[in-house]
């Protein structure tokens, strides 16, 4: 009888959570020892909530050890203060299986491409959120890009890929959690419309936040440490099988950060060894529809490489804004702007990429790498036009010895300055542009450089005030 109450009273307590629209994911099984895997209780919650019409879907605090955590529509997953979901290790087989991508040629890697072989993924769903102080940790995450439709890490299925994937999906929430280890990348949304990623902190070892061919999506107060990576990157990939724009695309307040991996949580916060790329917000490389009306404003740089924006897959880049800058110890160059010809989309494609309008102004940076300085270079025949730079005060490290070889072409290659070689000039080099406006652009050096301080080769309608 005593049994039979109890069962009876446990029933009412589920009841009335669920009439409150918070379904607590203990209720349908979750263990949250770490030990159990969790995700098919988390997975029950979810559905129970969507049946009832949405709401909350509640981690209290625990170790949730779980595989792929399928997001639905009007559904808020909550992570509690102290919940943490960790991601399970590949030899569980615990994660969903990538979707087939039709047979249709890929024109960007495997973690652009497929969804569904990782930790929390949705699908095509409306008003979906992951909020609270808890913590996704990725530990049985990959890393690396070994994905084919369903067959990965040597033709086995069961790795997850990446901690958020977002595809095709409307009206987004991301706030306050904290991602360590994200895997490939720690949340990625593609071909999604209208999205907030707000006060969310991620360390991990990849790409942090990856915005492709989205629009309305706002990252705000968010901090991001990538050592070996970008931290918030805007792509316009192949991924949804034709062009699209990524636009209408604010970032503000947001600290950006290189130091070595799990340091800027524990808060010692050391600087890594450079590697090819680590830190830096960007655009690109995956650029096939390309960039329009982006705002970058009110962020901080420290340890990472500097701002690039990269158009060189047959899109545009068009009415770029970026003001309020600070960076410090930057590698391999503060500030690059370039289009080319890489192509990675269709042979049939004839547009040639392009850019226009991009205005930066109020950026300091010190201690730069004596590699580059500031780099604009269009093509020939087709010149990135009216770039303006204002109020910008730039500390190089010097050093440089004067270049006598051509500087490379950007051409088929990939975008990064760093194989091309010292620029030859330390402050600022431009090459194949129309209309190019310097006001109170200021270079300091650490110590002497050979080269000249600004370069320009094939500008037109340059106006210069130092």
């Amino acid at each position: 009888m005593r049994r039979r109450l109890l069962l009876l009273i446990t029933a009412m307590i589920v009841v009335g959570a669920s009439a409150h629209g918070v379904f607590n994911v203990r209720d349908y099984g979750a263990k949250g020892d770490g030990q159990s895997l969790d995700h098919g209780a988390i997975n029950r919650a979810i559905e129970a909530c969507t049946a009832s019409g949405g709401g909350q879907v509640l981690l209290p605090a625990g170790v949730y050890l779980a595989g792929s955590i399928r997001l639905k529509s009007n559904v808020d997953l909550h992570l509690a203060a102290g919940a943490k979901i960790l991601a399970a290790p590949a030899a569980l087989k615990a994660y969903d299986e990538s979707e087939s991508f039709g047979g249709f040629p890929e024109y960007q890697d495997g973690g652009h491409t497929y969804f569904h072989n990782s930790l929390i993924w949705a699908e095509g769903q409306t008003n979906v959120s992951i909020t609270g102080q808890g913590m996704i940790d990725g530990e049985g995450l990959t890393k690396h890009d070994t994905e084919k439709a369903g067959i990965v890490e040597g033709g086995s299925i069961g790795t997850g890929d990446k901690a958020i994937a977002l595809k095709l999906c409307r009206n987004v929430l991301i706030r306050d959690i904290t991602i360590f280890r994200g895997g490939h990348f720690a949340i990625i949304a593609t071909g999604c419309d209208i999205g907030t990623i707000d006060n969310v902190t991620i360390d991990t070892n990849r790409d942090g936040i990856d915005i492709d061919c989205c629009k309305y999506f706002t990252v705000s107060n968010t901090k991001v440490n990538t050592p070996t990576d970008d931290a918030i990157v805007l792509k316009s990939s192949y991924a949804l099988k034709r062009p699209v724009l990524c636009e209408h695309i604010l970032i503000t307040n947001c600290l950006v950060t290189g130091y070595k991996l799990g340091t800027f949580l524990d808060g010692t916060y050391q600087p890594e060894k450079v590697n090819w790329v680590c830190g830096r917000i960007k655009l690109g490389t995956e650029s096939n529809g390309g960039y329009r009306n982006i705002t970058i404003s009110n962020c901080t740089c420290m340890w990472s490489s500097g701002l690039a924006f990269e158009e060189v897959d047959q899109g545009r880049m068009e009415n770029i804004v970026v003001s309020n800058i600070s960076m410090s110890h930057v590698h391999h160059y503060p500030i690059y702007i370039t289009t080319g010809c890489r192509n990675r989309g269709p042979k049939e494609r004839t547009e040639v990429s392009s850019a226009r309008d991009i205005y930066i102004n109020n950026v300091v940076a010190d201690d730069c790498d004596s590699l580059a300085g500031i780099i604009i270079t269009g093509m020939e025949g087709a010149p990135i036009r009216n770039v303006s730079l204002s109020d910008i005060r730039i500390q190089y490290r010097g050093g440089g010895r004067k270049v006598e070889q051509p500087y490379r072409e950007q051409g088929t290659n990939y975008p990064e300055p760093r194989w091309a070689g010292p620029t030859p000039a330390y402050g600022l080099f431009a090459r194949h542009v129309d209309g190019l406006r310097l006001r109170n652009v200021r270079f300091e050096l650490m110590r002497p450089d050979e080269r000249p301080d600004i370069l320009l080769d094939d500008v037109v309608n340059a106006d210069v005030e130092k």
